[in-house]
């Protein structure tokens, strides 16, 4: 064995990125050697133009950090070198921002650089952020419908082309390594949202290489004492670690290579959340936890595995229960090695596994392994292999397409992401192995063969003897299931007994079908009883466009499937008839007459009249404002253009709360409708009192973002002795920032006076007013 093969792999800092901002130009030339360290061709034109277009899209944009903007796009296709992938998704990550962010187009992308990489891009373009739970954990109703709707996109995404979601895990890495910008809020709402999505989708992709990192990561955002509290504990006990695991690396190096087998052995930390998640599951401190690090035996050949695994009990002695076989029997995402738990010399466990290169490289990079270039004699790339990888996402989208009911789906989706629970391994009569989640009963081995054994299902043999249906499956179990044609179904007390997700969704679709006609009644009646016992008129609002518009709420492609939902409880009649009412009251907004509304304006001008006056008669109030002819009144100030002294306003009869009071130039009273203009009465400021009342403006100030920019605003404002009742900023890609401010003032000089003042700050672009 040579020194080279022989390895230690310390982890600690691993996910400590340099923090220093890095020249572009630099940047693109580490892409570059990445990508001809494994692709054959030496034509970088594609790259390098994309490069170039990107740099000019992004130009005067920047990102929270003050990076510029080119930076992330860059180290994202660095991220996708390092998977090795192709040229297409190397540089459709360089251009993932550049339709969304700036003017460049789909068609310009197509035009420029081919329909793989437009497609691609538009692919990633169109997976918008998925909202999560807010931070009491709870979802509302519109959130979680967001929620399941983005990931129905994500999930047609992935399977129109894989290597769209490689893209989207590579963006939010990069994202995630560059977090500690966002404010705390940002920090926690991503770090879950990568947590519960898209770590369990690279395991399922099966790209360890990018799911530990983000495991990692997430962990010190979600969790920072038990993050930093680990790597000070295992930082301390670094040097002692080190010498141990070399001493095992040498010994096992040593005796494979006496054995004659050629291969490449290394000693690993586990990771940080890895560990984090076997102290919270076996309830232990980290004292506690012995098997905190991995020997790696890399080999050549299958045979070679199984020849070292000879080796190594020759060597140490096996803990019972702890070898597990996974190049016989592959996890779920076709990761193959064989696992082995040891006592070494001193009584400490270590784990060792073994594997070929090639099962290492599948194990690394997962489903991006078939991507790594290899240039065939005609000239195109080779089809991806092993389809079975994507057997969960085919999966997904059956579900997607059986069921209609967003909440249900999201359910059985986090469900199946779930991966940190272990799988067992059985066997059919046949001699086909199954994975089924632990825990797993003869029901989930019934589903898992086809839909028409479970719903036939009336008993099974476990290893030839007769079991009940919630006998816990166990390891090498050999399964047969007894069917019966007079079966007459599942039954609702199997949905307690299984354990996998697939034999849920299917036990619900049997029950969903078989009494849909019943549901469908049972639904129409809810909703016509809801509706009387109201005095609502159902058929008003079962018009099409209304139907229509709650199918597409909820998710449903047709009504009926409305009303069974309804029928068998998934909703609720009330919120439906509620919503329906809604849309109805938007198209039929109840309208007074004009005379009835005006009806105290014409009765004072009437008597204004009488009394001789040439001109309206202005009626005082006292906050401040002379009303056109109308007396006892409540005038109020509309939130929507802030009136104050100075300006020039009108009233507005609203229906049954008074007077409303508006600037002339006020957006919603520009674009009223003809009919609603009778409404406007003239009104007027009393100078004489103005000065004595606070009126609240608000205003919009548009910055280019800079560090103390929200300091020197508050402190002009301070400055003038004004009093700030609300202030809000928002900054977008391209590093324009908005911010919008509520304060009391006395009128429109002040307001003027305060106005120049701020205009003098540095990188203020502009000032308005809020018009409505």
């Amino acid at each position: 064995m040579t020194e080279e093969k022989n390895e230690i792999i310390f982890d600690d800092d691993k996910i400590s990125k340099s923090e220093e901002f890095v020249n572009p130009e630099e940047l693109y030339q580490e892409l570059i050697q990445c990508v001809q360290k494994y692709h054959p061709s030496d034509d970088i034109s594609m790259i390098e133009k994309a490069y170039k277009v990107a740099s000019e899209a992004h130009k005067n944009q920047f990102r929270k950090s003050g990076e510029p903007y080119i930076i992330h796009p860059l180290n994202v296709a660095i991220i996708l070198a390092d998977l090795k992938l192709d040229k297409e998704t190397i540089v459709a990550g360089i251009l993932h921002d550049v339709v969304e962010d700036t003017v460049m187009t789909e068609e310009d992308l197509r035009r420029e650089f081919g329909d793989d990489v437009a497609l691609l891009v538009d692919g990633v373009t169109k997976l918008e952020k998925i909202p999560l739970s807010g931070s009491n954990g709870e979802q509302s109703d519109a959130k979680l419908e967001m929620q399941a709707e983005n990931l129905r996109k994500m999930f047609l995404a992935m399977a129109k082309d894989i290597r769209v979601i490689m893209i989207k895990l590579a963006d939010r890495l990069h994202n995630m390594r560059t977090l500690k910008y966002k404010t705390p809020e940002s920090q926690q709402r991503i770090a879950k949202e990568t947590l519960e999505i898209y770590c369990p989708i690279a395991q399922r992709l099966g790209i360890s290489k990018l799911k530990i990192e983000l495991d990692d990561l997430s962990l010190k955002y979600l969790e920072p004492d038990i993050y930093y509290d680990l790597v000070d504990k295992i930082a301390v006990r670094k040097s002692v670690r080190e010498k141990y695991i070399q001493g095992i690396v040498d010994e096992v190096s040593e005796h494979i290579k006496n054995a004659g087998i050629e291969a490449k052995v290394d000693g690993r930390v586990k990771h940080f959340f890895s560990i984090y998640k076997k102290m919270k599951n076996q309830h232990k401190t980290l004292d506690q936890i012995y098997d905190l690090f991995a020997v790696r035996i890399i080999v050549e050949t299958v045979k070679d595995c199984y020849a070292a695994l000879g080796v190594i009990h020759e060597m140490y002695k096996p803990i019972p229960g702890r070898f597990k076989d996974y190049i016989a029997m592959p996890k779920a995402n076709m990761y193959q090695s064989l696992h082995t738990t040891l006592i070494g010399s001193n009584g400490q466990p270590f784990e060792i596994q073994i594997r070929t290169f090639e099962m290492h490289r599948v194990a690394e990079y997962g489903i991006a392994a078939h991507w790594k270039y290899k240039e065939a004699s005609d000239g195109k790339k080779p089809e991806v292999q092993e389809e079975e990888k994507l057997v969960w996402l085919r999966q997904i989208l059956e579900w997607q397409r059986d069921m209609s009911d967003n909440k249900e789906f999201m359910n059985l989706l986090k469900n199946d992401l779930d991966l940190f629970s272990d799988s067992v391994y059985c066997f059919t009569p046949t001699g086909e192995v199954k994975n089924l989640p632990a825990g797993s009963t003869p029901i989930d081995f019934a589903y898992s063969i086809h839909s028409a054994v479970g719903n036939k299902m009336v008993g099974a043999r476990v290893n030839g003897k007769l079991v009940t249906i919630d006998y816990k499956i166990n390891n090498g179990d050999r399964i047969e299931i007894i069917t019966s044609q007079n079966s007459k179904g599942p039954s609702r007390d199997w949905l307690n007994v299984v354990k996998s997700t697939q034999a849920k969704n299917k036990i619900n679709q049997w029950f969903k079908n078989e009494l849909k006609e019943d549901n469908i009644l049972k639904g129409k009646d809810l909703l016509s009883g809801y509706c009387k016992a109201r005095g609502i008129n159902l058929a008003s609002l079962q018009k099409q466009e209304y139907m229509d518009a709650i199918m597409r709420k909820y998710g449903f492609r047709d009504w009926d499937s409305v009303l069974a939902a309804i029928g068998h409880g998934a909703l609720k009649e009330g919120q439906i008839v509620n919503k329906m009412q809604e849309l109805y009251d938007r198209d039929h907004k109840k309208e007074m007459t004009n005379e009835e509304v005006l009806a105290s304006i014409a009765e004072n001008n009437a008597a204004n009249a009488q009394s001789g006056a040439n001109k309206p008669v202005l009626m005082k109030s006292k906050s401040g404002i002379v009303v056109k002819g109308i007396a006892d009144l409540s005038v109020r100030f509309s939130k929507c253009c802030s009136p104050v002294p100075g300006d020039e306003i009108v009233g507005y009869v609203t229906r049954g709360r008074g007077i409303s009071i508006h600037r002339t130039d006020c957006i919603n009273i520009i674009n009223l409708p003809e009919m609603e203009r009778a409404r406007l009465i003239d009104a007027e400021w009393q100078p004489e009192e103005a000065h004595a009342e606070k009126y609240l403006a608000e205003i919009k100030i548009y910055a280019n973002n800079r560090n103390g920019l929200l300091a020197d605003i508050s402190k002009a404002l301070t400055e003038k002795n004004i009093d700030i009742m609300s202030m809000n900023t928002r900054t977008n890609r391209q590093g324009l920032a908005t911010l919008q401010t509520t304060f009391e003032i006395s009128g429109r000089e002040e307001l003027n006076r305060i106005i120049d003042k701020i205009r003098g700050i540095e990188s203020v672009i502009d000032i308005e007013r809020t018009t409505g």
